[in-house]
């Protein structure tokens, strides 16, 4: 379910120096692809863990070929804070997720899986890392026990390839969970590559 070997390691820029409001309206990107068992989840995780939080939940359905968009339908209808992006096919993860950005509304923006592998209490600990004024707040695998070893492989060998090749290297572990603020998110909509 979630993974509490999560850490976190922040980026603050030059001119992060701007008053945060004290009550953010933190954008949950949830990209999805035949996700239909794991909704229900994800939303009841959100909302214990969030609970006095204001929250927009922006869904992407990224094709899928389950009930996931009849499920997201039927949340949107009872809940305001959902808002559904709706691929017609495929498009993957990447895709999904710039187009969530696209559709956001809040002061920071957290992408995260459907499946609850981002664990809700490191949300609250990137909010708290924002308010000293940090900008980008990255989560950072220390455990990967849960992977499989051929996704454990395949990751140690993605890094090594390209921080070998890379004129920036990242850092290794280091997947989609993180925090944006909105003048970041507002800047990579800017950006005209995908």
């Amino acid at each position: 379910m979630t993974n509490p070997s999560t850490i976190m390691f922040p980026v603050r820029s030059a001119a992060s120096a701007n008053p945060r409001p004290a009550d953010p309206l933190i954008s949950l990107v949830v990209p999805c692809y035949n996700e239909e068992a794991s909704i229900g989840l994800f939303m009841g995780e959100a909302n214990r863990v969030l609970a006095g939080h204001r929250v927009e939940f922006v869904f992407v359905n990224d094709g899928s070929r389950d009930n996931t968009l009849v499920v997201l339908m039927t949340l949107a209808e009872n809940d305001t804070r959902v808002r559904i992006v709706n691929f017609t096919r495929n498009f993957g993860k990447e895709a999904a997720l710039t187009a969530g950005l696209d559709h956001t509304r809040g002061d920071v923006v957290i992408p995260m899986d459907a499946d609850l592998q981002d664990p809700f209490e490191t949300v609250l600990l990137f909010l708290d890392k924002w308010r000293e004024g940090y900008d980008v707040v990255n989560g950072f695998r220390k455990d990967r026990a849960t992977d499989t070893l051929a996704k454990r492989l395949t990751a140690k060998w993605f890094y090594s390839v390209f921080n070998t090749i890379a004129d920036n290297p990242i850092p290794e572990n280091v997947g989609d969970f993180r925090l944006l603020d909105a003048r970041v998110v507002a800047t990579l909509r800017a950006l005209p590559e995908r």
